[in-house]
């Protein structure tokens, strides 16, 4: 049996076209890396109570025990007030190259009286929140007028000669 020189070179694989087709199928991918199609799965963030068991709490019976059993320990309590319950819970999806982004954010604040009952059930949402602006301002810190050569080469005679003969171990200084 023969084969034509023809026959052998379509049979053997060819390793440049192979990897020059790798290389074109990684470079058109690349770009899909940042589409929908690739984000994380959505995770659950915070004690997400669930909105039939707070349907159940009925304002002057239950108590912080009957509510805790209910629907477990809240995310937080009041800062100056231990009779404010927060649950605190959102969906967070983890975005391609960028910050997780919030998709269902929720709070329910329970407030209780000084004999721990259940007074109060408020839910707030995403239009409930308010927009917190950042201060840009810098505060300015004396000393850091220094150029990156002035602080890398600043100490460079500045090592005193006077100690380097000291004994500087506890007991070893003068009047020993």
């Amino acid at each position: 049996m023969s084969f034509s020189r023809t026959t052998r070179r379509m049979t053997r694989p060819q390793p440049r076209r192979a990897a020059r087709a790798a290389l074109v199928a990684f470079a058109l991918a690349t770009p899909l890396a940042g589409c929908s199609f690739f984000q994380a799965a959505p995770v659950q963030r915070g004690n997400r109570a669930d909105p039939d068991l707070v349907a159940q709490l009925v304002p002057g019976v239950q108590t912080k025990t009957d509510v805790e059993a209910l629907l477990g320990s809240p995310t937080a309590t009041g800062t100056f007030d231990r009779n404010s319950w927060y649950y605190i819970s959102s969906v967070t999806r983890m975005q391609p190259a960028g910050n997780p982004s919030s998709e269902q954010q929720r709070v329910i604040a329970l407030t209780f009286d000084e004999g721990g009952v259940l007074r109060k059930i408020e839910q707030r949402g995403p239009d409930d929140m308010r927009n917190v602006s950042m201060v840009d301002r810098t505060t300015p810190v004396p000393g850091s007028e220094r150029t990156l050569l002035q602080a890398l080469f600043g100490n460079i005679g500045r090592v005193g000669a006077g100690n380097l003969g000291a004994d500087t171990s506890p007991g070893g200084g003068p009047g020993r």
